[in-house]
């Protein structure tokens, strides 16, 4: 193959039906068989970035190698194709219209009006075939999000439509993800919903060359029939997309409905290989199989909606089937917890997990979540703000520094444990502006996060802009708590852990980011292996 060839993924109907999955799967499908997939997500909205967005209004805030806020769907995209993605894998109209304002205020369109068309457009096109003129993939997968039909995604979508005349027929395609709604009162699946829908982008300019229905219910013959006779599509490109277990059912479920085998003859490319999905299906089935069970309490301020959380938890289902171990996730309010209740929410637990975040909301409860775990001899992890709070936890109540704490929360405090970083003091911007990427560190050879990594240096990613003060290193360390973990360029403390505990392990970055169905993370691993260690301890005593 020389030249990329361009897959857009659009939705219809209603957001949220998982075109990030079907993405996911597809590119890992065609990665199975020895090609090279990249999948990029477009957002409609006008931030620049997620970076400033609250959790509970986008999920989390996905962060690259190279420093890029993103959407959580390049989380899924890293998790099923086992390959970094980057700063141009995710791109919003925010970032479009200020690379075009950015150029019009430099005068490189020379006069000329600017308008959507030609000049938002190029700039959608420029990068989706910055991926594909790398040269580095065979398929790009360009996931358009929100909805055909919304004000804001039009300019993406009349994009789409020109890619196919500069690229040509044989180099492109486009899978259109739509609802097969199930009326329980009249016992009927719906295609009309579908039809609008395709319409819409058949009204935009664009065919769609296959459909992707998500139902609850099994597409009989005859609904396949309607939908390949309305929208225009061959009959064999009308693929069933059933609600699954587990996200990683779907790879297996779209191969049962050969989508890859539609897109590869759609291409003209020879299927010369089946798909090599072995470890995925060893993966799946420790999975599904557990041998054991383990509770473990994530604690966090923004437990209502999970998806805030979405890496760890998936971290937890890749590190639960190397330990053919069920992962049973307790999401915890940080606020739910103070000193009288403490005992009675956490007493059950077989490991605690004290999870990322920011501003003062639920930190104490976090710092007694942490308190009881060093008490009590029980696994614990701390990421990021977790570790940050085990630190403040350590020194108010085993230095008896009783007003230590951050300056995030308090910025006048005596005590200040976790301070501002020097280079932050000054910045006045939020978006785009922390710590952010993967940066070296150098582990300790006598600690036990060396023994989990097996090596000396590692590199993980940040995103923070608080750090341990390293004004009370000394003290800290002489009193039991280890600084392992050291940035080699910065000397700043990365990673904590106590001594003298089963598992008590705080980190400043964020490993979740980097677990993968093929990879899991080791940090996410052995946590998951100390909970059942004291789950099976705990139950002999």
């Amino acid at each position: 193959m020389a030249a990329a060839k361009y897959i857009f993924v659009t939705g219809g109907v209603t957001s949220s039906l998982g075109k990030g999955i079907i993405s996911a799967s597809l590119g890992k499908l065609l990665q199975a068989r020895g090609f090279k997939v990249t999948i990029q997500k477009f957002d409609p909205y006008i931030n620049i970035d997620p970076g400033t967005l609250n959790p509970y209004e986008h999920g989390e805030c996905y962060v690259t190698d190279d420093g890029a806020e993103t959407d959580l769907d390049l989380g899924h995209y890293e998790r099923f194709l086992n390959t970094p993605t980057s700063q141009a894998n995710n791109v919003t109209t925010g970032r479009i219209y200020n690379n075009v304002i950015t150029k019009e205020r430099k005068g490189e369109y020379l006069g000329k009006t600017v308008q959507v068309v030609p000049h938002i457009t190029d700039e959608i096109k420029r990068n989706v075939f910055q991926l594909g003129e790398s040269g580095d993939f065979d398929f790009v997968i360009t996931e358009i999000g929100g909805c055909v039909g919304d004000i804001e995604s039009l300019p993406f979508i009349e994009a789409v439509r020109q890619v196919k005349w500069d690229v040509g027929a044989n180099n492109f395609l486009v899978i259109h993800l739509t609802l097969i709604p199930y009326l329980s009162a009249a016992k009927e699946l719906k295609t009309k919903p579908t039809q609008h829908s395709v319409k819409q982008l058949l009204e935009a300019g664009i065919q769609p060359d296959i459909l992707v229905c998500r139902s609850e219910m099994r597409l009989p013959q005859e609904i396949r029939k309607k939908l390949a006779l309305f929208c225009n599509v061959h009959i064999n490109s009308v693929i069933e997309a059933l609600d699954a277990e587990t996200i990683y059912d779907v790879p297996l479920l779209m191969k049962k409905e050969k989508l890859a085998e539609r897109v590869l003859a759609k291409l003209k490319i020879p299927n010369k290989t089946e798909p090599n999905l072995d470890q995925w299906k060893d993966f799946l089935g420790n999975l599904k199989n557990p041998t054991d069970e383990v509770k473990i309490g994530l604690i966090g301020k923004y437990v209502e909606l999970p998806d805030a959380y979405k890496s760890i938890a998936e971290a937890f289902i890749h590190a639960g089937s190397v330990n053919e171990c069920k992962v049973n996730l307790q999401w915890i309010s940080s606020e739910s917890i103070n000193e009288e209740n403490c005992q009675s929410v956490l007493e059950k637990l077989d490991g605690i997990l004290v999870a990322p975040g920011f501003g003062e909301r639920g930190v104490e409860g976090k710092i007694q979540a942490v308190k009881y775990a060093r008490e009590n001899q029980v696994p614990f992890f701390g990421i990021c703000l977790g570790m940050q709070c085990a630190v403040i936890e350590f020194a108010r109540n085993v230095l008896k520094l009783k007003e230590a704490t951050s300056t995030e929360m308090n910025p006048d405090t005596k005590h200040p444990v976790i301070d501002l970083m020097e280079e932050q003091k000054k910045i006045v911007d939020l978006g785009g502006t922390m710590r952010l990427g993967a940066y070296p560190c150098n582990l300790k050879k006598s600690s036990k996060v060396y023994s989990v990594y097996g090596k000396k240096t590692i590199s993980e990613r940040h995103r923070h802009r608080y750090e341990f003060n390293n004004k009370y290193l000394e003290r800290i360390e002489k009193a039991g708590l280890k600084a392992t973990g050291i940035n080699p360029d910065t000397k700043l403390v990365e990673v904590v852990e106590l001594e003298d505990h089963p598992w008590f392990i705080g980190s400043q970055f964020h490993p979740e980011l980097k677990s993968t169905v093929l990879n899991p993370h080791p940090l996410f691993v052995k946590f998951v292996e100390a909970a059942l260690n004291s789950k099976k301890s705990n139950t002999k005593n």
